[in-house]
């Protein structure tokens, strides 16, 4: 059996903490033989736990505390620390493989619960369960959410070369907003999910970049995103916005433009990756 779970892309601008998108970077359990101990084979570095240690099991147990351990074989390309949901990726791997082990047959709306529960924020966790685009929200122990297709869009990831850890960027945002400013900041986010919602994605690209929550205070710890941002609007993108908490800078834009911009970044030479992305529309996997 193997479970895949997609990377996602979470806030899009102004939908902090609520919106997320998947992408086509996955992490995928392979879940092997019955073992005295839980052991995880994996290549993702020394600091990563190999037993029960690890999120993933951690996450399984929470979820049905009497399984029977297994050994496992851990894959990803979902960069660590980078904005990408990598963390909630293995949140929501480790709910399926208590689900699948325990025989649980949990619903996804409570797979999301959970995972938010876990988490604190269903921004990331959703769409790795659902896929494509979600707008979700949970207040006072309650989660709801709205499973949405997102427009047709290429996708360009700078992925920068350092960490950026989610603790760290909550760190710089206020503490409150004046009533004026919260208000203005709700406003553009409403318009711009609304625009999202209804295909209009230059609309919505306007309003992704005008984000008040957020990326006004996070994004001076990343350096290039300024430049990023201003050399993807001469070139006819949608929008850039900060993915996650940073520090991965994502463009949206057409197929075309993507590649114009990817060839102007990468003479530019700037330290990072430059990845060509696509919309999951499939969410969490399971294959036997």
């Amino acid at each position: 059996m193997i479970i895949s779970v997609p990377a996602t892309s979470a806030n899009l601008g102004p939908g902090f903490d609520s919106v997320g998108l998947a992408v086509s970077l996955y992490l995928n359990i392979e879940v092997l033989e019955p073992s005295s101990n839980w052991e995880i084979e994996h290549r993702l570095g020394k600091k990563l736990p190999s037993d029960e240690r690890n999120l993933l099991i951690k996450t399984a147990l929470k979820v049905c505390p009497d399984l029977l351990p297994h050994r496992l074989k851990m894959t990803s390309n979902i960069p660590l620390a980078r904005g990408l949901g990598s963390s909630s990726s293995v949140i929501v791997a480790g709910i399926e493989l208590a689900n699948q082990l325990g025989h649980l047959e949990l619903s996804a709306d409570t797979k999301l619960a959970i995972a938010t529960k876990i988490e604190g924020h269903p921004d990331n966790v959703a769409p790795a369960i659902f896929g494509g685009l979600v707008i979700a929200q949970s207040f006072a122990g309650k989660t709801s959410y709205v499973a949405a297709k997102m427009p047709p869009t290429g996708l360009l990831a700078f992925i920068p070369k350092y960490e950026l850890k989610t603790r760290d960027s909550r760190r710089v945002l206020p503490s409150e907003f004046a009533y004026k400013e919260a208000v203005a900041a709700s406003a553009i986010s409403n318009v711009a999910i609304a625009a999202l919602l209804t295909g209009d994605l230059k609309l919505a690209g306007q309003l992704m970049a005008a984000d008040r929550f957020h990326e006004p205070y996070r994004s001076p710890l990343v350096p290039e995103f300024k430049m990023i941002r201003q050399l993807a609007e001469q070139l006819g993108a949608y929008t850039t916005y900060l993915s996650g908490a940073g520090p991965t800078v994502m463009v949206l834009a057409t197929p075309d433009v993507i590649k114009k911009i990817k060839a102007s970044l990468l003479s530019e030479k700037i330290a990072g990756r430059l990845v060509e992305l696509k919309v999951d529309t499939r969410g969490i996997q399971v294959k036997n």
